[in-house]
């Protein structure tokens, strides 16, 4: 008994410092969000500070639990489950500065993305990546046996979302250029949406498939697929657009006739 409480009390004493972290980024994020709610002229700024914030905060929860794993050789579920909301917090953060449309028209969010045209694309592809990695470490420290395996298809597809969205796509073919100085971040930036977007598709698809049989799981892979073959389009690649567009058919003549079915099933019992 005394082993377990030393062990116990090892595992509370390294990660004390992260533990310390945690709390010093939750309280300067509620003072963040007063000052955002009292109309500071740099609110934008800001929102995009808390972004980056929540991001540090998953990191420091995913850390937490590799320590508590380390000592206790158990996995960290509380640590887990803060890293997973935080992640949904700045996801959201992200969603309120460059909106949350999967499929839509460049034009419909234009404005939204017009507040942070300060901030260079090799700034806006570090932000992506960084919460790319931070999803990506969250997914391997639960594991393929979680519980959370299909809400991370939401996460996964909200992701995607705000990665296109955060791009300008109005000066995307100027900078996608060889010769700007912003090409590498651009075209980098632009090979991850369109990978990003594939994924949420297929996962939305599986989803549908193998757990909820919910056509709404299935119309949001269908979304995802259309928001990539707008990619496809912009960027001039004809060859892309029409395999993607080609799938696109396929899935919407499943749909029509799961759809089908499903209503005779409801007719029926």
């Amino acid at each position: 008994m005394a082993k377990v409480i030393n062990t116990q009390n090892k595992s509370i004493e390294q990660t004390k410092i992260y533990r310390s972290a945690a709390e010093a980024i939750l309280k300067n994020e509620q003072e963040t969000l007063v000052a955002i709610k009292n109309n500071d002229p740099d609110s934008i700024a800001k929102r995009m500070g808390l972004v980056e914030s929540m991001l540090n905060l998953a990191s420091n929860y995913i850390i937490i639990d590799g320590v508590v794993q380390s000592v206790l050789k158990l996995k960290s579920e509380e640590s887990l489950n803060e890293a997973r909301k935080v992640l949904y917090k700045s996801i959201i953060y992200l969603e309120e500065i460059v909106s949350n449309y999967v499929d839509a028209p460049y034009s419909d969010y234009e404005s939204q993305l017009a507040q942070i045209d300060t901030v260079s694309p090799a700034e806006r592809y570090r932000l992506i990546c960084k919460m790319g990695l931070t999803l990506q470490l969250l997914k391997n420290a639960y594991g393929d046996n979680t519980k959370w395996k299909w809400t991370f298809v939401e996460i996964e597809g909200r992701y995607a979302t705000v990665a296109k969205n955060i791009l300008n796509l109005k000066d995307v073919m100027i900078n996608s250029d060889f010769s700007s100085e912003h090409y590498e971040p651009t075209v980098r930036h632009l090979a991850l949406i369109k990978k990003l977007l594939s994924l949420a598709a297929d996962r939305y698809r599986e989803k549908y498939e193998l757990s909820t049989s919910r056509i709404d799981d299935f119309k949001m892979g269908i979304n995802f697929l259309s928001a990539l073959r707008r990619i496809d389009i912009l960027t001039g690649d004809q060859e892309e657009a029409v395999s993607t567009k080609k799938k696109l058919d396929i899935w919407k003549v499943k749909l029509a006739t799961d759809t089908e079915k499903q209503e005779k099933q409801k007719k029926e019992s």
